[in-house]
């Protein structure tokens, strides 16, 4: 009987994996329809970006495809500047088009901008050279390279015709209240495990079929960073609420999204590339602050004590925004 029910789970693992690389594969086809579904759930979204069958011809239109390409498969298309097996659609839904899953449409029309992670004006490009060198753990393509051209380019077209400077509903992720409760690991373990774990492993690992990821690993080696925002428990709680269970926004109470966030981000994950030599330094440079479990200590580990980045920066740092 146990061989029969471990045969009939992995059928059912294998079949739920063909379906998602599926969705996956089609995803662009139906942005249009899942942004809206997405975007009049909670966000106040009214903004629809142009249809895919509205870009244009030509080297203009061959540039936005290529940063559509990007968004989809990161690892692929960019892959001198990736430290890990994520894509940028894993946390900007369907291709950076979704109300309530950071959109780019409305991130691009809001740069030139002041962030204080580094103290400074960025430009568009500078914060995508951020995402890659903390959400993908890689290296910032140096600015006005292909990659970041064909980005802003994408980017651009998605916001045909909003206001710049404006405050857009859609962006970012929907902000969650404190929770009534203080974040906990225990209760994060058991929502993981009934609502995350068969897309994302029981180890956070992720799933693979046909060597392509189709859902992303949550921690480990090869996840993101502990400088990406995704590392701080609020940013992750509100990603998590407005849009996991994949196709299921706003299924966990705000309560297990702010559980969940707290486990997932109680575990390793790749060393910040602003280490300064310690987890107390960094730590108190750049994760001072409860949101961050990064220094803190977790079933008997202090999380990020791992040492100095594996991955070598490019000697040339002076493209790079800090």
């Amino acid at each position: 009987m146990s061989i029969i029910l471990r045969a009939a789970s992995s059928l059912i693992l294998a079949l739920f994996i063909a379906l998602a690389s599926l969705i996956s594969i089609t995803s662009t086809l139906a942005a249009d329809k899942s942004s809206a579904l997405n975007a009049a759930a909670h966000t106040g979204a009214t903004f629809q970006p142009p249809s895919e069958a509205d870009i244009p011809p030509g080297p203009f239109g061959e540039t936005i495809r290529m940063g559509r390409d990007i968004m989809l498969d990161t690892p692929k298309h960019a892959a001198r500047f990736v430290g890990n097996n994520l894509s940028c659609a894993n946390c900007h839904l369907d291709a950076g088009r979704m109300a309530g899953s950071a959109p780019l449409w409305a991130a691009y029309v809001n740069f030139p901008a002041y962030r204080a992670k580094n103290g400074k004006i960025n430009t568009y490009q500078e914060r995508l050279q951020g995402c890659f060198r903390f959400s993908m753990n890689g290296s910032a393509p140096p600015l006005g390279d292909p990659v970041l051209v064909a980005l802003e380019a994408y980017s651009f077209w998605l916001a045909t015709g909003l206001p710049v400077n404006k405050e857009v509903a859609g962006r970012g992720y929907p902000k969650l209240e404190k929770p009534a409760q203080a974040p906990d690991f225990v209760r994060g373990q058991v929502v993981y495990a009934a609502h995350c774990a068969l897309c994302h492993g029981a180890n956070g690992a992720g799933q693979r079929t046909t060597g392509r990821v189709v859902f992303p690993p949550l921690w480990g080696d090869d996840s993101y960073n502990w400088g990406a925002g995704m590392g701080s428990i609020n940013n992750a709680a509100n990603f998590i609420h407005a849009n996991m269970p994949y196709g299921m926004s706003y299924s966990l109470t705000p309560q297990e999204a702010w559980d969940v966030a707290y486990f997932m981000n109680a575990h390793e994950r790749p060393q910040d590339p602003r280490w300064l030599g310690s987890v107390e330094t960094t730590r108190a440079k750049f994760h001072d602050s409860a949101m961050s479990l990064y220094g803190q200590t977790i079933n008997g580990k202090v999380l990020g004590n791992t040492g100095a980045p594996k991955r070598t920066q490019p000697k040339d740092q002076a493209h790079i925004a800090p």
